[in-house]
């Protein structure tokens, strides 16, 4: 195995054309546990952690531009107003030692069903920044997960950083595992309002052979809210709406048995979490809005 260190972005573009088969590693988390068991052996690492601005982000007006690099502790502690689902997203990550290594580029480049990331990723609608000596692309995240650990990305191609729209209303995540940390997911949940085009978003990981949206569901409730004009009247989201939307959550999955849970467990525990967290979300959107909270929920 040949070990390739660029010093710069320029360097590692240049090698990764002359090696497409190159496997690039920055936080190691992912890649340095499948060469640790054997299960990987690539002729050659690409190592990208000289590459200082993949380390680096930049908030917008509109969007954050997230360096693949950056850590999940870095986006705890200074873009939890931006981006606060995938904050919260990385607060499940593993241990503190690897939420210090770990970045979103890698959950990308792996593009394991069970990444953290991916259900934040897809509900707030982000955008993934590919370059090659080609020229840059920008891959909506819809567009990302080709199949199981696949993604769009071309040989030559690197991710460099993420696009991610800014938080313009209340987002959510939830995580099942079968303990508390340092743990792959059972399935988890992403869910984001977006007041300002009055749609939601939904984000389903390790339920399916890749990260997928329930679409289904997000249709059937942003017409829900908009027929009963909820996002005006900022009213309690009626139990027959949450139900259905967590039904259509669970109707979205295509899970597996395995080791972590059955596949019925998964469709089960993915709708408990589209309930819970549409009741999280619309609870905190009625009260930033300044609107009194009525007494009950939607559980």
């Amino acid at each position: 195995m040949d070990f390739l260190r660029p010093a710069s972005w320029e360097e590692a573009l240049a090698a990764k054309a002359e090696h497409p088969t190159a496997v690039p590693i920055a936080g190691g988390t992912d890649v340095m546990v499948e060469i640790n068991f054997d299960h990987r052996r690539p002729e050659y690492l690409l190592d990208l952690n000289r590459v200082g601005d993949l380390y680096e982000w930049e908030v917008g007006a509109d969007s954050v531009r997230l360096g693949a690099s950056v850590p999940y502790t870095r986006i705890m502690e200074n873009l939890r107003g931006e981006l606060p689902g995938l904050s919260l997203a990385s607060h499940t990550v593993a241990s503190p030692q690897i939420r210090n290594r770990g970045g979103v580029g890698g959950n990308l480049g792996t593009a394991s069903p069970a990444g953290d990331a991916h259900p934040a990723l897809l509900a707030a609608g982000a955008e993934v920044e590919a370059e090659s000596v080609r020229g840059t692309r920008l891959i909506p995240i819809d567009e990302f997960y080709t199949g199981v650990k696949r993604n769009a990305l071309a040989p030559d191609e690197l991710i460099r950083a993420v696009h991610i729209k800014k938080a313009d209303g209340p987002q959510q995540y939830s995580k099942v595992g079968t303990r508390n940390a340092m743990v792959i997911a059972v399935c988890a949940f992403g869910l984001a309002l977006h007041p300002d085009t009055r749609t939601v978003r939904t984000g389903i990981g390790s339920a399916a052979p890749t990260p997928v949206r329930a679409k289904a569901a997000e249709e059937f409730l942003n017409a829900a809210l908009d027929e009963g004009g909820f996002w005006d009247n900022g009213r309690i989201i009626t139990p027959s709406v949450a139900k259905q939307f967590a039904d259509l959550c669970s109707a979205a999955c295509n899970p597996i048995d395995d080791v972590r849970g059955t596949a019925s467990y998964r469709r089960h525990a993915v709708g408990i979490m589209a309930r819970r967290t549409l009741t999280w979300t619309w609870e905190s959107y009625r009260g930033t809005d300044g609107r009194s909270i009525e007494k009950g929920s939607v559980a």
